[in-house]
């Protein structure tokens, strides 16, 4: 009987499957910062990425692994293959064994560059805009979107801000006489971005000839006006109304710039005893611009604070838990310049690439530091440990990286801007962690070994982690 496949599986066991949980508990903490996104829709991408990868886990385990040792244990594969794989095996040793070399005597130069590089990343990053037109979002030749567009042309406007205004009786003749002049004003103080507004004293005005009505004429026309245009401007209870202010469609930036100073104003206007609120679908489209420019930025410090600590708690040691998460630091600032050399503004999906960096480079360099320490409790040095590591360890991440762009690729051709640029940056980023994986990450293990005491295997003493 065959011993080989059962050696290959205690080595699996023993081995494998705790460095893949061990990377699997650091993707997951990375992951938990989408929770703390405002946005509803990132915190369930969160979630969905959580239960994709525990699924994934357990797949591997109690479903590929059984496979693959019934494969080896009982159908012996024909001599003729076996040889061509060592040969095919051999030479990308001999590849990766020269790569790696070359790396260890450049492992300064690697560092420095690629640390300058990311620090412009991030600097580029923090000029980066943000893009929450829902318009920007779908493909541009739909016969839906160029309807809008005509509509605009005709109307002059298909975006609209509604001020709310409450007081105890919002139909006596003060406040009307306010309402009205708010009304007309605020249009005369942003001329270049309110094309119409719209109170029940422009109701008033129309019932009356265009003047506005003296206090007894003006109880006369809200019992006159009809329900249904009436309750679209006053609440029943006569408490609250609205002001509609038709705008010009402006860009993310533009519409946040104009709401602060729309704000401004009518704290400014305020009547005593009144109080006004700036509302409506514009207004969620502006907050989520400060919650994506700032909420992005907490994600991914977050993240990396929890997959930290997380490492710090299974490894005992700040150094091995620090130097995992030295290329995705590399890799998130990396991202930033990418966005901002290919011209490609921040959305509600593109947000998340900093957990999802996290998340998927985490792996592996987990997976690429467990084997380097594996080889250095052997007895090898820290040059000849990467070298092994790489060789061993490295074609696996490169599979495992390969089959992550092919499945994201697919991204590329939607027709949807928001779910093609999220798949290009995807695929970069992931192009970005292989290369700091298996480029960066062997100069850093070695700069750094000095700081990690080793004891060999067959020593008394256990490893010191």
């Amino acid at each position: 009987m065959n011993n080989k496949p059962k050696k290959a599986l205690n080595q699996t066991l023993t081995k494998m499957v705790p460095a893949v949980l061990t990377a699997l508990i650091a993707t997951g903490l990375g992951f938990i910062a989408l929770y703390t996104s405002p946005v509803p829709m990132v915190q369930d991408f969160g979630k969905m990425l959580t239960v994709g990868m525990i699924i994934s886990f357990i797949a591997g385990v109690l479903i590929l692994i059984p496979i693959l040792f019934t494969r080896d244990h009982f159908f012996k594969k024909e001599r003729v293959k076996q040889k061509q794989v060592k040969l095919n095996n051999k030479k990308g040793d001999r590849f990766f064994n020269w790569f790696t070399n070359k790396l260890i005597l450049m492992k300064w130069f690697i560092v420095l560059v690629a640390f300058i590089s990311a620090g412009f990343g991030i600097w580029a990053d923090l000029k980066a805009g943000v893009e929450t037109d829902v318009e920007k979002f779908m493909p541009q030749d739909t016969q839906e979107l160029k309807d809008i567009h005509k509509l605009r042309e005709i109307l002059g406007s298909t975006d609209q801000i509604s001020v709310v205004y409450e007081a105890a009786d919002v139909s006596s003749a003060e406040l009307l006489e306010w309402v009205d002049g708010v009304t007309g004003t605020v249009k005369s103080e942003f001329p270049e971005t309110i094309i119409d507004t719209r109170s029940v004293t422009t109701a008033l005005r129309q019932m009356n000839k265009g003047e506005f009505p003296v206090n007894q004429k003006i109880e006369e026309y809200l019992a006159e006006m009809p329900e249904s245009q009436k309750k679209l401007l006053i609440n029943e209870e006569g408490t609250k109304g609205v002001i509609t202010l038709s705008i010009e469609h402006l860009e993310a930036e533009e519409l946040k710039g104009f709401i602060d100073d729309l704000i401004d104003y009518f704290e400014g206007e305020e009547l005593k005893g009144v109080d006004t609120t700036v509302t409506g679908k514009a207004v969620l489209d502006a907050e989520m611009v400060t919650a994506l420019t700032a909420g992005r930025y907490k994600m991914t410090l977050l993240g990396m604070g929890l997959v930290f600590f997380g490492l710090l708690l299974v490894y005992r040691h700040p150094v091995k838990a620090f130097i995992p998460l030295l290329p995705i630091a590399l890799i998130v600032g990396w991202s930033g310049g990418a966005m901002f050399l290919l011209d490609i503004k921040y959305t509600p999906l593109t947000a998340t690439l900093g957990a999802l960096i996290i998340g998927i480079g985490t792996e592996f360099t987990i997976l690429i530091m467990e084997r380097f320490y594996e080889e250095r409790k052997k007895g090898r040095n820290s040059n000849e440990a990467i070298v092994v590591t790489n060789r061993k360890t490295g074609k696996a991440i490169l599979a495992s990286a390969f089959t992550t762009i092919g499945g994201f690729s697919a991204l590329l051709i939607s027709d949807f801007v928001i779910l093609s640029n999220f798949g290009l940056m995807t695929l970069i980023n992931i192009s970005l962690a292989l290369f700091s994986t298996i480029v960066v990450m062997p100069a850093i293990l070695i700069i750094l070994d000095r700081f990690v005491k080793i004891r060999h295997v067959g020593e008394n003493e256990l490893p010191v982690n």
